[in-house]
This record gives C-alpha cells, structure tokens and sequence, in this order.
C-alpha cells in the first residue's frame, strides 16, 4: 500500500494563516465553482464557518464586513461572488498609509512634557481678556511643578517667566510682571500629600485583601 503524503513545503502558502488549511481549501473551491448561485452560497456558508472560528471578532464592530474581506484576501481576490459589503481591491490593501506627523517636542525644557506646549498653543490662539491671562498664570504654575517635580528644588519664578517666553516665541510675556506664582512648598505639598493618600489606599487595599484571604 501507498499513500501520498503532502508536506507544507509542497503546499502553497496561506494568505491569512489563522483560519488554517481547510478553510483555504475551501475559498479555493468555492473560487473554482462555475454555477454563481452555489457559489455565493457556499461563499456566504465560508463566511458563518469564518465567523465561528474567529469568536473574538464579534466584539468587533461590523465584524461581518471584516470576514466578507478577509474571504476576498484569502481567493486572492479572484472570487466573483456577491457580497453585503463593498469588495476590496488589491490596490486598496497594498496602499501605503500616510506619513504620520511628527510629535512636536520642546527640546530645551522635555521636563515640562508635551501637554505644556498644547496649553500654550490654546492660550495664543484666544483673545485678550481676564481668561486668557488666568490661563497664561495657570500654564505657569504648572510649569513650575513640572519644573520641581524634575529637579526637586526651589526654583525662581523668573525662570520660569522665560521658559513660558521661550517656548511661546516670545508671544507670552510675564517677565516684568509684579503676580507671584504658587510656592513651591505648596506645590510640593499638594504632590506629596497625593502620593501619601494613593499608598495608604494601596495598604489599606492590601489589608482587606488579606483578612479576606483563606488561612489553612
């Protein structure tokens, strides 16, 4: 007796691998079919096997669109059947995206994070009045904190008048006003006294879960 044996050296090479063999086998069938109408039934019935072996796909939304694609990935695109959903083409899946931007980074201050420099943009873009300078002293403050939690240190508020000047190209200018920003002792404390209440709230979590814990 002889059999012949296949080895997946000599079978050809799966498109989307996670659905296995069979079901390969199967979308190449359903390709070579003549009839249209047992075609697209048997393309539809692919479509529910596809759909039960991928269970996780049903928290996806419109995931039958996403199968009925992936049924014309996986026949190379050549299965002429009727489909709910518009069909893919191969120019669509092989298109590159487009480039994305990159980040804008404060190179001299990267202690003062990213969200600085956004707060910054927001308050140029508004107009002069009482809720654009209370904006520009509370960027300032904020500044400051950064500015402390990096360096663990007093700091002057004049640097950090220089710092807002510098990083909004000269456009915010607090430099030569006479308002104070918060102390730093303030703004250490306000860090400190968060960082005591999240690790009491993590102990006390600890106890409870131990006194719930079985002991034998």
């Amino acid at each position: 007796m002889t059999f012949d044996l296949e080895y997946n050296s000599e079978r050809p090479l799966m498109i989307i691998p996670e659905y296995g063999r069979h079901i390969q086998k199967m979308v190449d069938h359903c390709v070579a079919l003549e009839d249209e109408e047992e075609r697209n039934k048997m393309a539809k019935a692919i479509v529910d096997v596809m759909g039960n072996l991928q269970p996780h796909l049903r928290d996806v939304p419109d995931f039958k669109h996403k199968l009925w694609d992936q049924l014309y990935i996986m026949s190379d695109f050549k299965l002429d059947a009727k489909s709910p959903y518009p069909i893919p083409s191969r120019e669509e899946l092989q298109e590159k995206p487009e480039r994305l931007p990159y980040p804008k980074y404060a190179s001299k201050y990267r202690y003062y994070g990213n969200n600085i420099q956004t707060m910054i943009d927001v308050a140029l873009s508004w107009d002069e009045d009482e809720k654009k300078e209370a904006l520009v002293y509370t960027i300032a403050n904020h500044m400051k904190k950064c500015y402390l939690n990096w360096n663990k240190d007093t700091v002057d508020d004049a640097v950090i008048f220089n710092h807002l000047y510098d990083l909004s190209d000269g456009k915010l200018d607090l430099r030569n006003s006479d308002e104070e920003l918060s102390e730093a002792k303030s703004l250490l404390k306000k860090r400190n006294s968060q960082g005591q209440n999240n690790s009491k709230n993590h102990k006390k979590q600890n106890s409870s879960n131990h006194k719930n814990r079985k002991r034998y």
